[in-house]
C-alpha cells in the first residue's frame, strides 16, 4: 500500500477561473506545486483524485493553484477543506540533518532533564524557522523554535527529539 503525505489543504477558491486556495504544509512549495506536478485529493469518504497542477501563484500568505481539466469554480468548489498530498514515491532524498514533516510530527520531546514535556503535533512555517507544536499533558501548547540552540538532536529510531529550553520560552505556558 503506498504512503501518502500531506503538502496543503484547499481552504477555497479564488475568483472564477478554476483556481484554489492552498495553505501550504510544506517545505518545499515550489516543487509540489509546479506546473505539470501531481498531488492527490483527499476527501473524507471519497477516493483520492489524481491532480495536475496547471498553474501556481502566491497570495499573500496563500498558494494559489489550478488544475489541468478544471477551469471553472463550479469544477473546484467541491475541492473545498480537501487535502492535498503526494505520494511516498514523490519524496525526494534530504541533506544529512534535514526531515520531512511527517517525520517529525508525532515524535516525543525531552528536554534537558529527561523529563518529556510531550508530542509534537504540527509545524508551523513562520519563515525564519519553523516551530514547533507541543503537545502537552494538563497545559498549554508549547512553541519550540527548531534551531540549534534548542533541538539538540533528533532520533527517529527512538520517536525522541531532545531539547533544551531557555530560560523565559515555557514560562508563559503553565
Amino acid at each position: 500500500m503506498t504512503n501518502y503525505y500531506k503538502v496543503g489543504k484547499i481552504v477555497n477558491t479564488h475568483g472564477i477561473q478554476g483556481e484554489v486556495r492552498v495553505i501550504s504544509q510544506t517545505d518545499f512549495p515550489d516543487e509540489r506545486y509546479q506546473v505539470g506536478a501531481t498531488l492527490y485529493l483527499f476527501q473524507e469518504g471519497k477516493s483520492p483524485v489524481k491532480l495536475t497542477v496547471a498553474s501556481h501563484r502566491k497570495h499573500k500568505n496563500f498558494d494559489l493553484l489550478t488544475f489541468e481539466g478544471y477551469y471553472n469554480i463550479n469544477m473546484v468548489e467541491p475541492f473545498r477543506d480537501g487535502t492535498l498530498k503526494v505520494s511516498e514515491y514523490q519524496m525526494g532524498e534530504l541533506d544529512e540533518d534535514e526531515y520531512y514533516y511527517h517525520e517529525i510530527i508525532g515524535l516525543t520531546v525531552i528536554d534537558e532533564n529527561d523529563h518529556v514535556l510531550g508530542e509534537v503535533t504540527e509545524i508551523l512555517a513562520t519563515g525564519a524557522n519553523d516551530v514547533w507544536v507541543v503537545k502537552r499533558k494538563g497545559k498549554k501548547d508549547a512553541l519550540i523554535p527548531y534551531i540549534e540552540s534548542v533541538v539538540k538532536e533528533i532520533n527517529l529510531e527512538e520517536d525522541k527529539v531532545y531539547v533544551e529550553i531557555p530560560e523565559g520560552l515555557l514560562d508563559d505556558a503553565n
